[in-house]
């Protein structure tokens, strides 16, 4: 037998390993497995993480456009206030027609 015949590789080719080896190579392969299923979840998670954030972002645009314009309603006491700015605006109205109206009886009570 020459040298080259030794070395060829065929389905009859057996190999010896000691049984310390064969474990070690399967527990490797089995922590290796177990890592990269561990970073894939991770990685998935993360991404529906990141999903779900950009949701908000654009929730918190629309909202942060909508609401000074008054398109997304108003707080309750906002709507009390508005209340009572307008019952304040008549009010004012009517004491300018009041000092009107008196300005123009002290014009005509001096001439």
């Amino acid at each position: 037998m020459d040298k080259k015949e030794k070395n060829t590789l065929t389905e009859e080719s057996k190999v010896q390993l000691d049984i310390k080896a064969l474990i070690g190579m399967v527990l490797g392969i089995i922590s290796i497995a177990g890592v990269w299923f561990s970073l894939t979840a991770e990685i998935s998670q993360l991404q529906l993480d990141v999903i779900r954030m950009q949701d908000d972002v654009e929730l918190n645009h629309e909202f942060r456009v909508k609401w000074p314009r008054g398109e997304m309603g108003a707080l309750p006491d906002d709507a009390k206030q508005d209340l009572r700015i307008e019952y304040l605006q008549k009010e004012v109205e009517k004491l300018r027609a009041t000092v009107k109206e008196l300005e123009i009886a002290n014009a005509r009570d001096n001439k």
